[in-house]
């Protein structure tokens, strides 16, 4: 009996996928002719919206060079238009890609994603993309996990902001823990000072680095310090 239970769970997974991949295709010859029949004049970010719905349905497909192109002709639209949130999300689709460029983008979707007020779910994705990426006994994942764990305490408040300190918090605590086997919260606290991880001004910067030495010193797609300037004109 369990046997063909379990043999009927396989075929509705099956099946499941295979109707998921049918629609995903649809959708990428449905996008694609909205792409092809837009106008030779049109609003930019009606195009780079399209090119990410279309990468995000390639994405499904694991068609990844066709989702780099899309995705990171959505991004250059983006950063043009200074649509920080969308731009971001062009960033996590190209890393998802993990071609040899994805970490690249993973660099730029962090520095976007701290240097601006976006929603803070988008910062948290980002900082845990460099978590996953950075070896156990670096301390590049304790910088990224407090300042996501910065990050919530000045963009959130109320019931948002105690969800997501939870997030932010457990995010440290298993930083920790790999990083230096701690358990307690006097461990923690211990753990943290070492580290100098309670003042944002020395944090902050040590963060930049990382994200400096992600991406490199030549393979930026935008100019930093111009878009810092137009923050503080």
């Amino acid at each position: 009996m369990n046997q063909i239970s379990e043999e009927k769970t396989d075929f509705i997974e099956t099946s499941d996928a295979k109707d998921s991949r049918e629609f995903l295709a649809e959708k990428v010859v449905e996008l694609t002719k909205q792409l092809d029949n837009l106008p030779a004049v049109v609003e930019p970010m009606t195009r780079a919206r399209l090119l990410l719905d279309l990468a995000n349905a390639e994405l499904g497909m694991t068609q990844m060079s066709d989702v780099w192109n899309h995705a990171k002709a959505a991004f250059d639209v983006c950063i043009a238009h200074e649509e920080w949130q969308l731009a971001i999300e062009a960033c996590d689709m190209l890393y998802q890609t993990e071609l040899p460029s994805s970490i690249i983008a993973l660099g730029h979707g962090v520095w976007l994603s701290v240097t601006y007020p976006v929603e803070p779910e988008y910062s948290i994705n980002m900082l845990n993309n460099v978590i996953t990426e950075t070896t156990d006994d670096a301390d590049g994942a304790a910088l990224a996990a407090i300042t996501a764990h910065f990050i919530v305490d000045q963009r959130t408040e109320g019931k948002q902001r105690d969800d997501l300190k939870v997030l932010t918090s457990n995010m440290l605590a298993k930083v920790a823990l790999r990083h230096s086997k701690v358990e307690t919260q006097v461990g923690l606290d211990v753990w943290m000072d070492k580290l100098d991880l309670r003042d944002p001004d020395v944090f902050l910067p040590r963060m930049g680095m990382v994200v400096g030495a992600i991406v490199g010193d030549d393979n930026w797609w935008f100019d930093r310090a111009a878009l810092k300037a137009n923050i503080s004109a």
